[in-house]
């Protein structure tokens, strides 16, 4: 497994990691038990990063990883380093109410977190988005009084501006900042990307095949269950959803004269982006998981990188990436 630096502050981690939220919500239902099975492919294929969130399935997602990493053998077990966001605020029938940064709440969310997963401290801790009520210095110098006890390893940032990347980095050393990035996703490329860069500070992009939409397994009569993000994502919908397909129909043809697959095509253009930069990718069963890492086995030369970005333009996308509600949280666009 290849590996690159969370920033020049954080740890070495595998070139992609592996994004688990889908295991339990958002996506619609899981199995269980296929997911403590990539999980354990993962680890066995040298995948070091585990992505979580406390909210995800109101810790049902911790729990999972928990279960899965009591389950993996000893050596396997070791080596995962598990990355945690946490803030959302949810309500019993899963509605959202907010964010709370609070440095109380901080250390409330971690006590938590550290229980279901099972483990004695958290590799990279983060906000999942910024508290508006709170300022973020006071929210990482609160992850920075855990990591002075033990309890977390490094300082994350989730889905923030750059003026809010440099008042974070001014208050405690930040290895990386977790945000969308993808081939219809690159807002990050006008500022936040050259903020983070200045700084030394990494990039795990989530999002890579964009929930799916540009993994080419996607169709326009594909039905979505109710619990599932997408049903109400605006590129998923009418003909936003016809529009981003055509996009990834173009893309194909790329990927069949390279003889690999959409998926790892997208992949491995998130991977050329930068030694700074690592791909997390939402595998849900080995099937997956085992497609998504052939992209670390994809090598783009400077004919197929302009050829993809001829068939997919960085302002060709239809729609936002989340419903307009969500979408005033982001400090990026």
């Amino acid at each position: 497994m290849q590996t690159r630096p969370l920033g020049t502050t954080g740890p070495q981690v595998s070139a992609l990691g592996l994004g688990c939220m889908g295991m339990s919500a958002l996506y619609g239902d899981a199995d269980r038990a296929e997911s403590i099975a990539t999980v354990h492919a993962a680890l066995e294929a040298g995948v070091t990063l585990l992505d979580t969130g406390d909210f995800y399935g109101m810790g049902h997602n911790e729990m999972l990883i928990g279960e899965a990493l009591r389950a993996a053998p000893a050596g396997l077990r070791e080596q995962a380093q598990v990355s945690v966001k946490f803030g959302a605020l949810r309500g019993p029938d899963g509605g959202w109410a907010g964010y709370d940064g609070r440095p109380a709440a901080v250390k409330n969310f971690a006590a938590y977190s550290l229980q279901r997963l099972g483990v004695d401290h958290i590799d990279v801790y983060r906000i999942a988005r910024l508290d508006p009520g709170v300022p973020i210095e006071e929210t990482v110098g609160a992850i920075s009084e855990l990591i002075e006890k033990g309890y977390v390893r490094h300082v994350g940032l989730s889905e923030v501006g750059a003026e809010t990347i440099r008042r974070a980095a001014a208050t405690a050393p930040v290895a990386d900042l977790q945000i969308e990035y993808s081939l219809i996703s690159r807002g990050i490329e006008e500022e936040v990307l050259p903020t983070t860069r200045e700084l030394g500070i990494s990039i795990t992009a989530y999002g890579v095949l964009s929930r799916g939409l540009i993994s080419g397994h996607f169709t326009r009569d594909r039905q979505l269950a109710a619990n599932d993000f997408r049903a109400m994502s605006p590129r998923f919908q009418g003909e936003n959803l016809q529009h981003n397909l055509n996009l990834v129909e173009a893309l194909r043809k790329i990927a069949e004269r390279k003889g690999v697959s959409v998926a790892q095509i997208a992949i491995a253009w998130v991977l050329s982006r930068g030694e700074d930069i690592v791909p997390l990718v939402g595998a849900r069963t080995r099937e997956r998981l085992t497609e998504s890492l052939g992209a670390l086995d994809v090598t783009l030369d400077e004919a197929d990188l302009t050829a993809i970005e001829e068939a997919v333009p960085a302002d060709a996308v239809a729609g936002d990436r989340y419903p307009a509600p969500q979408m005033a949280h982001l400090g990026s666009k």
